[in-house]
């Protein structure tokens, strides 16, 4: 946005940026969230959104970030008030994420030039999400449109980044990153069982297997 009246645009991290991957946390509690981060670290992921759906995520938030430190970028999900998005911010996050558009919520991570990804489905949803300062909106539930929804928002919106979040497999990810979408975000298809007792090495070699197909996507698009 290059009017004066325009809010200022927090940018997409350097993690995000090199590795475009965000893997969605739910568990029952958040401090169960250790060791599928640290293994989800091992298979080359390294930016987490904590869902605000999982319990305890304030508290145990500070915790992770001295655990991982630069290793890990740690955001909060599924904010949908400001008072949320405040908390978030006063804990460390790292990044905010809305399933909605609420502009008040991208407003207060705006004001502190944190990231913030604001979700929508509806060309006027992510557009008032853009709008509003966001560093990139989120296009939620993305299986139910597909990837070639970005190439026809791309006519209107030339310059908005995108990134799609919702019923994501690892197999699909490669398509939504070369159809223009700055990352990628899953959950269910990549944590699986992980939180309910799961092997943590086949964690692993899905974040792998997931990392590499992105990193091959991404570079097949810059070639091009």
């Amino acid at each position: 946005m290059n009017n004066s009246h325009s809010p200022a645009r927090p940018g997409p991290s350097a993690i995000l940026t090199a590795h475009p991957v965000v893997a969605v946390m739910r568990a029952h509690h958040a401090r169960e969230y250790a060791p599928v981060i640290e293994a989800l670290i091992r298979g080359g992921l390294r930016s987490f959104e904590l869902t605000l759906s999982t319990e305890g995520v304030f508290a145990e938030l500070p915790r992770l970030k001295e655990r991982f430190g630069t290793d890990a970028e740690i955001g909060v999900g599924t904010i949908t008030t400001v008072d949320h998005a405040r908390q978030a911010l006063e804990v460390g996050a790292d990044y905010l994420v809305t399933p909605a558009t609420v502009t008040a919520v991208v407003s207060a991570a705006v004001e502190r030039n944190i990231p913030v990804f604001p979700g929508g489905l509806t060309p006027t949803e992510l557009l008032a999400g853009w709008e509003a300062g966001a560093t990139a909106v989120k296009l939620f539930p993305a299986s139910t449109v597909g990837p070639g929804y970005i190439s026809q928002l791309r006519g209107p919106f030339p310059q908005m980044r995108i990134v799609p979040s919702g019923g994501i497999g690892i197999e699909d990810a490669p398509a939504w990153i070369a159809a223009g979408a700055l990352a990628v975000s899953l959950g269910g298809p990549l944590l699986r069982d992980a939180f309910t007792g799961g092997n943590l090495t086949e964690l692993t070699a899905r974040a792998e297997k997931l990392s590499k197909l992105v990193a091959e996507a991404a570079d097949a698009r810059t070639a091009t």
